[in-house]
């Protein structure tokens, strides 16, 4: 197999899967801690998502430091095969998550007016939850399709 940027088992690829963690992790914090998130379907699918593609990403982070630290190969067909279908599946659900998420955004604050007429919604800071969300799947999407390019290496 290639020796990819972002290859699991590889600094290139924790480094990655870090900025996963931390960007899901701040979008999570961000939209709980912002009042009336709960009361939109579209807010709550996001930090389901996030959620998500938090724990699967600290399971990969914990993978490559145990690979790292022992120097371990972990480009087995198997394993990238795992990785290729989890990470594609936690990409379309994160994407999923963020694009309805933005819908919502624009509509309350660009369509309706809603954010400047209901002050109890925080809708900068959905904004930016948003935006952190975007961040964690593009970052997704860079390891899903090295792990696609490992598994078809094979």
């Amino acid at each position: 197999m290639k020796d990819l940027f972002g290859s699991p088992g590889k600094v290139s690829g924790l480094l990655l899967r870090i900025g996963q963690c931390l960007f899901a992790s701040a979008s999570i914090g961000v939209m709980a801690s912002a009042s009336g998130f709960s009361t939109t379907t579209a807010f709550c699918y996001l930090i389901a998502s996030m959620g998500l593609q938090f724990l699967w990403s600290f399971g990969l982070v914990c993978l490559d430091i145990h690979a790292l630290r022992l120097k371990r190969d972990l480009h087995s067909h198997v394993l990238v095969s795992l990785f290729v279908v989890g990470d594609w599946v936690t990409s379309v659900l994160s994407l999923a998550a963020a694009c309805s998420a933005t819908g919502v955004v624009i509509l309350l604050s660009r369509d309706t007016n809603f954010c400047w007429v209901e002050k109890q919604l925080a809708c900068s800071t959905f904004k930016i939850s948003v935006a952190l969300a975007f961040v964690s799947w593009f970052l997704l999407a860079i390891s899903s399709f090295v792990m696609f390019w490992l598994l078809a290496s094979v």
